[in-house]
């Protein structure tokens, strides 16, 4: 028996809506036009001496016949049973009864073209994102890890709109349009979810799932649509981390592990369990951050200069700073550096004040 497809596999784009919802306009204009037909009915039925119903003249007018008459008159079907008679009444017909009409009408071609618009909005932002959507990050799963995740690149000059969230949906969809970003909503484990969110021309993919499966699953997702991007995967327990990088994640985190070596080292040393939560927090103390050779530091040795260097990277290799390889720097180098989270006029960044970096050079 074949198995049947899980809705929320298939995967559709919804973008973060900068208007109210849909449904909240839809549900005004029908309390609107509900509130024209009770003014219109409480009108006739209060004047029902000066209409007549042709069918039966002497019949006097009841109040289902004011509902009768209200819903023909607005809808303007207008079937001529029921015809005002006084000139009362032809006068609130005239200048009470139509303007109301009108409204009404208003009102339901309204509705109808604002539905059509919207929905004609909403394909042309989506083909439109989907244009534009190149050399951007796809972030897999929003939880607490992922909106971490996302926090850290927004507050590094990442764009929100170079962001698109994959999650199953519930709660984080919402959370991520309340963030301001595009998501797609399935299952990332899915080739089909993954390409509508472009992974093809993703250059980032950050994984954050729960579930250590499901990110070897998505890793080899990712990795069969797209071989050049750089994949960044956690995983809960270090015993799947070899796996996760024989699935292609070029960096891989282990969530429980770092959580439990900070905890030891707080409960060992205090200071230094600050310390390193100082270096994880982003806008405020210390920060870890790489940056380009500036042409006046090749040659020199890590160790002279003004920023803490921790490591070189050199033909994208890592070396730790005391490696006898990078003793002196070269051109194409670049810095891992420990420094204040804001410039600071005992520490001003290198780069920020007009001298000439290596990359430029």
């Amino acid at each position: 028996m074949p198995r049947e497809a899980d809705p929320s596999s298939h995967g559709h784009v919804v973008l973060p809506e900068p208007t109210r919802s849909p449904w909240w306009s839809l549900s005004r204009r029908l309390l609107l036009g509900l509130g024209i037909i009770a003014f219109t009915v409480v009108l006739v039925y209060a004047d029902r001496s000066g209409y007549t119903d042709n069918n039966d003249p002497t019949r006097r007018l009841d109040l289902i016949d004011s509902v009768y008459y209200t819903t023909v008159t607005l809808s303007t079907t207008g079937y001529g049973d029921i015809a005002p008679v006084s000139e009362t009444a032809r006068l609130v017909n005239a200048f009470v009864v139509t303007p109301l009409r009108i409204a009404f009408l208003v009102l339901l071609i309204g509705t109808t073209l604002e539905v059509l618009a919207t929905q004609g909005r909403r394909m042309f932002r989506i083909s439109r994102w989907r244009r534009q959507m190149s050399e951007h990050v796809v972030i897999v799963g929003y939880g607490t890890k992922g909106r971490s995740a996302v926090d850290t690149l927004v507050n590094n000059g990442i764009q929100r709109e170079s962001i698109v969230v994959v999650d199953k949906g519930g709660a984080a969809v919402s959370d991520a349009h309340a963030d301001g970003l595009a998501v797609v909503t399935g299952d990332a484990t899915r080739s089909g979810v993954l390409q509508r969110a472009g992974v093809e021309e993703a250059s980032q993919v950050i994984i954050t799932t729960d579930r250590d499966d499901s990110n070897v699953l998505s890793t080899l997702t990712v990795r069969q649509l797209n071989p050049n991007a750089y994949i960044v995967a956690s995983v809960r327990e270090h015993e799947n981390a070899p796996l996760m990088r024989q699935s292609g994640a070029n960096s891989v985190i282990t969530s429980s592990d770092a959580v439990g070596r900070l905890l030891g080292l707080s409960s060992l040393s205090p200071t230094l369990g600050t310390v390193m939560e100082d270096l994880l927090t982003y806008g405020e103390g210390l920060e870890v951050a790489e940056r380009d050779l500036l042409v006046s530091e090749v040659g020199q040795q890590p160790q002279t200069l003004p920023d803490q260097v921790i490591a070189v990277v050199r033909d994208d290799t890592v070396y730790r700073y005391f490696d006898p390889t990078v003793t002196q720097l070269a051109r194409g180098d670049r810095l891992v550096v420990v420094r204040p989270a804001k410039e600071l006029p005992w520490a001003p960044r290198p780069g920020t004040h007009g001298e000439e970096t290596d990359a430029e050079a």
